[in-house]
């Protein structure tokens, strides 16, 4: 394992986070890069949703690569250079990576880097053979070329988790078109995204009964005392999440239970009773909605698998097309 680009350093990321959040909390309604959840505890607690009861991503799109990895492996190409983004624990990336060839190299990036460096250390462990080199990174941000001492591999992108369910479809259409340039014209796309479903079952997904994702989400608040200084009180904020049919989102918020103010870096930002920060969306898409997002981009969809009850699907993509779309289960 090695790691051949740069880390951003304290200073930048603070900068970074500092920046973020007094952007977000000037505009209205007011707002919090959904990425800024995930420090250290912000990963740990991030894990611990996804062994929830209520929170089936995770479980069912782990079943759908148990299952299809060997087919998924020979589609993307078995000497390929990896490239994961938000790798976070990357329990899901074994199940591809077991049927690779030992030429193939394995590129996680993650916004963590304790969480990024940590999983890489046990996937070495397992997969020795394998090169791996990860990158702390906000993959929002790549450049093309970051990858160019890999020209001789073809380069696959694996983005589980319907992390891209965060971005509005038109950030989503960017991204996208971001990652085309990242892999080339001969490149690969494999990704999970979630699927439509009953908004009972959405609802409960993101308002798990053990309260994970509502520490998950007040912890956004926490990072900004501890790390930025800012003055406010964190337990006069609430944790609300809920399915908004209308655009197809699950919504997060922070609710403010009183007329207060958050001050950071000698401004002020007043909130009224009810006044909400909007900390992340969660998009979710039909096989066929996500097809037409990902053809606006420049992809081609090859083949699609998903588990039995629909609940969520993965899609492999290329720029070319080439063979007949297949569908699996």
């Amino acid at each position: 394992m090695r790691n051949e680009s740069p880390t951003p350093s304290t200073d930048q990321e603070e900068d970074d986070f500092l920046c973020g959040i007094l952007e977000g909390l000037r505009s209205c309604p007011k707002t919090i890069p959904p990425k800024y959840f995930y420090d250290a505890y912000g990963s740990r607690l991030f894990d611990l949703i996804c062994c929830t009861p209520e929170y089936y991503p995770t479980r069912t799109e782990t079943a759908i690569l148990e299952r299809h990895g060997a087919e998924m492996a020979e589609m993307i190409g078995s000497s390929c250079m990896l490239i994961e983004l938000g790798s976070g624990s990357a329990t899901k990336t074994p199940f591809i990576l077991q049927h690779l060839a030992q030429a193939a190299v394995y590129a996680p990036i993650d916004i963590c880097e304790p969480h990024l460096l940590n999983s890489t250390q046990r996937l070495q462990a397992l997969f020795p053979q394998l090169d791996m080199q990860p990158l702390c990174a906000d993959y929002h941000q790549l450049p093309s070329h970051v990858f160019k001492h890999h020209a001789g591999l073809r380069k696959v992108v694996f983005f589980p988790g319907s992390t891209i369910g965060n971005c509005t479809p038109d950030e989503a259409v960017q991204l996208l078109k971001r990652i085309a340039a990242l892999v080339g014209s001969s490149g690969g796309l494999l990704i999970g995204v979630d699927a439509k479903k009953s908004p009972d079952v959405l609802n409960a997904a993101y308002n798990d009964t053990a309260g994970h994702t509502a520490a998950f989400n007040l912890n956004l608040l926490t990072r900004m005392q501890t790390e930025l200084g800012a003055e406010l009180d964190a337990n006069q904020f609430a944790h609300h999440a809920y399915y908004n049919e209308t655009h197809g989102r699950i919504e997060m918020h922070l609710v403010s239970r009183c007329k207060q103010s958050i001050r950071l870096d000698s401004e002020s930002f007043e909130f009224d009773e009810g006044e909400t920060i909007h900390t992340e969306n969660s998009y979710k898409y039909s096989a066929q909605e996500f097809q037409q997002l990902a053809r606006t981009a420049g992809w081609h969809l090859q083949s699609t698998w998903h588990d039995e009850n629909e609940l969520f699907n993965v899609h492999y993509l290329s720029q070319s097309v080439a063979e007949p779309l297949k569908l699996a289960r």
